[in-house]
């Protein structure tokens, strides 16, 4: 058992990270819930893929409470597959006593960077702020990680994790973006020199400056992977290596069966 749980445990509600680090100030996040959760068919026929109960408890449930437990305030979400859930859900719960806001994608599935920029109003506080895949179960310390982010001066910083994965961000020894790339189709893109570059799975959790936004040009659906890698070219976006904490991608069922283990284990 992991000796923490950071943020997970119910009716725990630190706002300090496990190293004692205090929250400098109450930040904004968004979540990505808009997916159609295809890999957890048939569960996903009927309900979204945020309403994925793991224990008892919807994934989309679970996390805002971690966020709310690290000092998130405002929360802003996307929706699309079975949008209508997902608002009801959040009534139900009082929208778990935060602000939370909807950007509606029910008439276009934008991918993450159009969606990102599609909730770019929602950030225009000049404050970092936390973006976080509704299907990654983990206990990592969010509040650590902003403050590293914080006293980085990069414009993105992104959990990555030493992993067996298909698709890699590709870093040099400075932790810099410099490309991407998928082992199982061959397929690479590069934004800076190939030579001496690792291999980071992506852990679908990152921290932006608002700054971001005033450099995408891009329009419609697009991804932000595809992003990134243009504004790696001039701008500082790196990686944040995070091994230690519990991670699990709960998009996929052997994944939800994993994180369904780990709740059902004494506290």
């Amino acid at each position: 058992m992991h000796p923490m749980w950071y943020g997970f445990r119910q009716g725990k509600t630190p706002l300090q990270s496990q190293e004692g680090e205090k929250i400098i100030s109450s930040m904004k996040a968004m979540i990505f819930a808009a997916g159609l959760g295809t890999r957890l068919q048939p569960l996903t026929n009927h309900q979204p893929k945020a309403l994925v109960e793991v224990a008892g408890e919807a994934m989309l449930g679970r996390l805002i409470k971690h966020l709310r437990d690290s000092g998130i305030t405002q929360i802003i979400l996307n929706v699309h597959h079975f949008a209508g859930q997902v608002k009801d859900y959040l009534k139900e719960n009082h929208h778990f006593g935060l602000e939370i806001t909807i950007s509606d994608e029910s008439d276009l599935l934008l991918d993450t960077g159009g969606g990102l920029k599609k909730a770019g109003w929602f950030f225009q506080d000049g404050e970092p702020f936390l973006l976080h895949n509704v299907d990654v179960f983990s206990d990592m310390d969010l509040i650590k990680l902003v403050n590293e982010h914080k006293s980085s001066d990069a414009l993105a910083t992104l959990v990555v994790r030493e992993r067996k994965s298909s698709r890699y961000f590709l870093f040099n020894q400075g932790l810099q973006l410099c490309g991407w790339e998928n082992t199982k189709t061959g397929d690479k893109k590069l934004s800076g020199p190939e030579a001496g570059l690792k291999r980071y799975a992506f852990s679908g959790i990152q921290v932006i400056q608002p700054e971001m936004f005033q450099y995408i040009n891009e329009t419609g659906v697009f991804s932000i992977v595809d992003l990134y890698l243009r504004l790696a070219r001039n701008l500082k976006i790196i990686a944040y290596p995070e091994n230690q904490s519990i991670w699990v991608d709960m998009g996929r069922k052997q994944g939800l069966e994993e994180a369904e283990r780990y709740f059902h284990q004494d506290f």
